[in-house]
């Protein structure tokens, strides 16, 4: 990467002489391995002594070797494990005066005057209490003669980067906390399995999930499994919410399901504060309804097991991000927890975000309901919503008649969380009071008539299935744009909702050029991202890349477990992507690999040549295992085949090779949760735009919309989602490769690198900047709309 004079690099940033310590404290979260990881390896890297904290707070406190220092190798391995390695322990002794006394003493003696804190709010409130008596704490250290003057003077100030593990997302001023999405990949799993024997005997499932405080897992693993009915703390049910529900699980029943879902989060209450449990409720149904009534308690399964791509890859810049923010620091800079904001990284007060969180709480206490809704940040108000939307039909008296026809296809390759998307447009217009329509095979199915009118109930079930259910072809409309401007004519459609990936925006395109010809195509037209690649324009992510991620980092994982107990041994894996390096750059830095080679970032047999003599030297320490991924377009010569005989040749005597082409296993499976909520989210927000665009075009008994602004994609850009005329997006496109010109994912490679121990500039230009906390920020309003 050419350093410019518009960019800001690490370099002039130096570690030297600085010791960072890293503790994982309270609750263990899937993920925090990974961040230990990328602190460790990061302060390593520029230069700083970093030590392990073994069993978080207690062990500061207890010293010897629960204070050890890190070496690169010490951390090989850990990215794919759940937990904590280094442990984490609830500290009685860090609460008294006296514990902190001697966890100061401990750091003094090893020159530790940065630390990296990752927990919970508590945790971090610790952290910073600790931070504000440090000064008085050095001072009693000197009277008791177990330190000298000199060593106060050096150590004076204590440095706090604070990272959030929970998988409760209960943490104001993030939108994600380490760990959610991994136990939200739990519970999926978990209401995926169940769902096929409910189906089978026809029963209800009750199922508690975690959440004392917050209900953040509860609501948006029902949003992704499209559950019949949620409670948590946060909303308790109005009175009388026993017959509602009753009623709703009789009228699922009545359409033809054969089975009902209930997710209670286990700080559910109501609205005088009592207790609602799993049992409870299971009650409720056996003794109104006389259902067959099973009750699941998921407890401590959602924080084990693996964690998920999102949270390595959350993890990882975060570990590094908080290495950089340590780096920046000066004794009056304030303690701050780094965190992501739609897709970047910002940096907090960490005691705002503690008052922010805490004021929830209290809200709750004082049966403030809406406004602790509103302090968990427009996120999760939006799940809120858009569950309402989506899990409760309105009588047919109560819905508003708009007689505009709205049809919904799909487009290009198949993507997991399509389905979810359609479910969600479906509903959300007839909510709206449209009649909407459904395409099968894309714009092929289109101009062969097979259309047909789509109601809530044909849509149920369709989140949690993988591919695409209204089938999906890459055919572009030009070639039969008459007969698909007569079939627009014979059913009335009045608007147009394309999911799909690059071939959705040229089709997009190609209906624009046709509005000076036909007339049936002045109408809105809305496109949503939907492609394993992640490869269009306007928008940061698309649905089905989560889940694509998330198999390639699983068959990672499994491919070097293959080769444990074994010699020395360098994976070669091939991923899709056409020519976007996406997946094989974000899968390399979720899986650890050592390379990924690309078609955005042209590389020659030099670099081949380096990166196998960097291999051999890493074989010569304890690493046995190398990974290296090759987009599949990534170049022509150099092919998966001689990448793989070239390091087979060059590694004889020190390790040997194997290579896998992935194939359309990344595109098949269930939709990651992300993907579930992405497509719901994103297709409810298209469906809104849409009833908003049909009312502002609808003139003397008919829609015309020609404007610039009547074609758009919906896109998450940063923080935002955002609706960008298609038109506008032509500039930012290389249609040859299928590719946006500029791609935000680039500048995470340096950061897969470094992390793999090879030196890189490293921009950080774009890294977090000391933000406040402020209710309903922008980031939230729209951003992370994923999840």
């Amino acid at each position: 990467m050419a350093q410019t004079d518009n960019k800001k690099f690490f370099e002039n940033l130096t570690g030297a002489g600085k010791a960072i310590a890293v503790l994982t404290s309270g609750g263990d979260a899937q993920g925090m391995n990974a961040a230990v990881r990328a602190v460790v390896r990061m302060g390593i890297y520029v230069g700083a002594k970093v030590y392990f904290v073994h069993e978080g707070y207690q062990g500061m406190v207890d010293g010897g070797d629960n204070i050890k220092e890190a070496t690169w190798e010490s951390v090989s391995s850990m990215l794919q494990m759940g937990g904590t390695v280094i442990g984490s322990a609830r500290c009685k002794d860090f609460r008294s005066h006296e514990g902190r006394l001697k966890a100061a003493h401990n750091l003094v003696q090893r020159g530790i005057t940065n630390l990296c804190v990752i927990g919970g709010d508590g945790s971090l409130t610790g952290a910073n209490l600790f931070r504000e008596e440090w000064s008085g704490l050095l001072a009693e250290l000197v009277q008791q003669g177990l330190i000298d003057e000199e060593a106060a003077q050096k150590y004076s100030a204590l440095h706090i980067v604070g990272m959030v593990g929970s998988i409760d997302n209960d943490f104001c001023g993030t939108d994600m906390t380490i760990g959610t999405d991994s136990a939200l990949h739990r519970i999926i799993e978990v209401v995926d399995a169940i769902m096929t024997t409910a189906q089978s005997h026809q029963r209800t499932f009750v199922l508690e999930v975690m959440g004392r405080h917050c209900g953040y897992l509860a609501l948006v693993s029902a949003l992704a499994c499209g559950a019949d009915w949620v409670l948590i703390p946060e909303m308790p049910p109005e009175d009388g919410w026993e017959e509602k529900m009753c009623q709703k699980l009789s009228a699922t029943r009545s359409r033809g399901s054969r089975l009902n879902i209930i997710i209670v989060a286990e700080g559910a209450i109501d609205r005088h504060g009592k207790a609602i449990t799993s049992s409870i409720v299971k009650d409720l149904v056996v003794q109104r309804l006389g259902f067959d009534t099973r009750v699941t308690i998921l407890g401590h399964v959602q924080r084990g097991g693996t964690p998920s791509a999102f949270d390595r890859i959350l993890a990882s810049r975060m570990g590094v991000e908080a290495v950089l923010a340590l780096l920046e620091t000066t004794a009056n800079t304030a303690a701050c927890v780094v965190s992501l904001c739609g897709n970047q990284s910002v940096r907090l007060p960490l005691m705002e975000c503690v008052q922010m969180t805490q004021q929830v709480q209290k809200a709750m206490d004082e049966k403030r309901f809406e406004e602790a809704v509103q302090l968990r940040g427009r996120s999760f108000e939006n799940n809120l919503k858009t569950y309402k939307l989506l899990a409760h039909r309105k009588p047919e008296s109560e819905l508003p008649q708009s007689n505009f026809n709205v049809a919904v296809l799909n487009v290009g390759a198949p993507a997991a969380g399509m389905n979810a998307a359609v479910r969600s447009a479906v509903r959300v217009g007839i909510s709206e009071g449209h009649k909407m329509f459904a395409v099968s095979d894309g714009f092929e199915g289109f101009y062969k008539g097979q259309i047909k009118e789509i109601k809530w109930a044909d849509v149920g079930g369709w989140t949690g299935q993988g591919g695409s259910l209204l089938g999906t072809k890459r055919m572009l409309p030009a070639k039969h744009i008459d007969k698909i401007a007569e079939q627009m004519r014979k059913y009335n459609i009045n608007a147009l909702l394309v999911i799909g990936g690059f071939e959705a925006l040229e089709c997009l395109l190609q209906l624009c050029e046709a509005r000076s010809s036909y007339e049936e195509f002045c109408i809105p037209l809305c496109m949503l991202p939907a492609t394993i690649s992640n490869n269009v324009p306007g928008t940061d992510l698309s649905i089905g890349a989560d889940t694509a991620l998330n198999a390639i980092v699983e068959t990672c994982d499994r491919i070097k477990q293959s080769a444990s107990g074994t010699k020395h041994r360098v994976f070669i894996i091939e991923t899709m992507g056409g020519y976007c390096g996406y997946l094989a750059s974000v899968g390399g830095l979720a899986a650890g690999a050592d390379a990924a080679y690309i078609f955005e970032e042209p590389f020659d047999i030099r670099d081949l040549q380096s990166n196998v003599e960097h291999l051999t030297e890493k074989m010569k320490t304890s690493i046995q295992r190398g990974l290296v991924l090759r987009n599949e377009n990534s170049n022509e010569n150099y092919t998966t085949d001689f990448i793989y005989q070239l390091y087979s040749e060059e590694g004889k005597g020190v390790f040997d090779c194997r290579k896998n082409v992935l194939g359309h296993m990344q595109q098949g499976g269930a939709p990651s949760p992300f993907d579930r909520n992405f497509g719901t989210k994103i297709a409810a927000k298209a469906m809104q735009w849409i009833t908003k665009k049909l009312n502002e075009s609808y003139r003397k008994g008919r829609v015309f919309a020609n404007t610039e602004d009547s074609a758009c994609l919906l896109g998450m850009r940063r923080r935002a989602m955002v609706f960008q005329p298609v038109v506008q997006l032509k500039d930012e496109t290389d249609f040859v490769h299928r590719i946006p010109k500029e791609q935000w994912w680039l500048k995470l490679r340096p950061l897969m690198k470094i992390l793999a121990k090879y030196k890189t500039s490293y921009d950080v230009s774009d890294s977090g900047q000391l933000e406040h906390v402020v209710l309903n920020r922008p980031k939230e309003s729209e951003a992370m709309a994923a999840i």
